[in-house]
């Protein structure tokens, strides 16, 4: 059987590759797995049209276990991880293909402490999926947590400690899961709030709006003289942002600029902050220079959360705007990350085109190069071979990370050097050879 679970959950073309018989049996083998077919487990979901319809055999095959449901609805991936632990649940999961087109959906699994799975779960129920055993009729319950928004809502605001008033900022929600929860706690506290892409739209989801594309969050914000804007992908555990110039803040800056904050307040645990091998070179070395030790982890924000609870870090995250604030999340949280970020800029006297420019980043291109099989790159030795040549070129000046995505059949390709034609020059070079061997 192939593979079910990549870097985060499961994801595929719905009715193709992620069908609802398909769903029916993970949805039975986490309930063993998961909830050891007991107590309650968390389902929530983003707005994808495919979402009901895998809903139903997500919570068929959960209950079929035995285990309990409490559906929370459309809600972000992060609310569901929240309200896992609030409700002193087995384990939750959500039903959403994050960044992904349209078409695709998919399911992650947190477990009773609001963390992603860890492998060798995954590995067993892929192996229950693989080889389905039957058993007693059993059946659990179905409810409909009603308060889920608003308890997630009122969490999201116990990050900040002071209010937003007098602060303008455009939320684009991507028509996705943040449609309504980031709108209403920016407003709570006090935000003047401009939300576009803000309708719960299945068809809409991540299309030319969002974290994926955010140009017209960049119009919106200076049409309207607004101080930032705050972009969101589908199922809202990740955000990115624009100044007041429209010009974008990615997860490096967002993560410097909340390191050196809470270094200086004297916050920052262990004096170390978690980050991923995406992390610019620039972003490395700027806090590095202020004693700050920078971990670097695979992309994926369950290995940064792995990777803090190991070395006692409250603060980490990845330049695709996943960060983890570990005094308020477990998980990725894009609306924790989006008040976190705002409630800075409202109680500075400056604008956050300065605030955020705490270090010069190298010259940063990546490529992705579609293939037939991602998983032939770790056995392609030619290729390897030139990517090391490529490496010893760069030095100490740049560096190269060559990757499979761990959603989609492509392989990225990242090259980072002080000089950015260089660096232009080398993902280029390195982009035909992918080609070339695994396309």
């Amino acid at each position: 059987m192939k593979r079910l679970f990549g870097t985060d959950g499961i994801r595929g073309v719905a009715n193709l590759d992620l069908t609802s018989d398909l769903v029916v049996l993970v949805g039975r083998a986490a309930g063993a797995v998961v909830a050891s077919s007991s107590g309650t487990v968390v389902v929530g979901r983003d707005t994808r049209t495919s979402g009901p319809m895998l809903e139903a055999a997500l919570v068929a095959g959960l209950t079929s276990a035995g285990v309990d449901v409490a559906l929370a609805g459309i809600i972000p991936t992060p609310a569901v991880a929240f309200l896992t632990v609030d409700e002193g649940a087995r384990g939750g999961a959500v039903i959403s293909a994050s960044h992904n087109p349209v078409d695709d959906n998919g399911i992650k699994f947190f477990s009773a402490q609001g963390t992603k799975l860890e492998r060798d779960l995954e590995e067993e129920i892929e192996e229950r999926v693989a080889d389905p055993e039957g058993g007693d009729v059993v059946s659990g319950t179905v409810e409909t947590l009603d308060d889920a928004a608003d308890r997630y809502v009122a969490h999201a605001l116990g990050a900040i400690s002071s209010e937003l008033r007098g602060l303008r900022v455009v939320l684009d929600c991507a028509y996705g899961s943040a449609h309504s929860v980031a709108p209403r706690a920016f407003r709570e506290a006090g935000a003047d709030v401009v939300a576009i892409n803000a309708e719960p739209d299945g068809t809409r989801i991540n299309v030319d709006c969002g974290s994926t594309s955010m140009g017209p969050l960049a119009a919106r914000v200076i049409k309207e003289g607004a101080d930032l804007g705050i972009a969101f992908d589908g199922d809202a555990d990740r955000a990115l942002a624009v100044d007041g110039e429209g010009r974008p803040i990615d997860g490096d800056r967002i993560l410097a600029l909340s390191a050196l904050g809470m270094h200086e307040a004297g916050e920052l645990k262990n004096e170390l902050v978690v980050a991923t091998v995406m992390a610019n070179l620039g972003f490395v070395r700027a806090l590095e220079s202020h004693g700050i030790e920078v971990v670097t982890v695979p992309v994926g924000d369950r290995f940064v959360a792995e990777a803090m609870g190991i070395h006692g870090a409250v603060l980490g995250g990845e330049q695709s705007g996943h960060l983890i604030y570990g005094m308020h999340s477990t998980t990725g949280d894009g609306l924790v990350t989006a008040l976190k970020l705002a409630e800075v800029v409202a109680s500075s006297d400056t604008t956050l085109a300065e605030l955020a420019a705490t270090f010069e980043p190298y010259p940063q291109v990546l490529l992705n190069v579609p293939v037939r099989d991602r998983d032939a790159l770790q056995s392609a030795e030619a290729l390897w071979k030139e990517i090391r040549a490529a490496e010893e070129r760069l030095g100490d000046e740049g560096r190269v990370l060559v990757r499979a995505s761990g959603t989609e059949p492509v392989v990225r390709v990242m090259v980072e050097a002080r000089d950015g034609e260089i660096a232009e020059e080398t993902a280029r070079e390195l982009a035909a050879a992918v080609a070339r061997y695994l396309g």
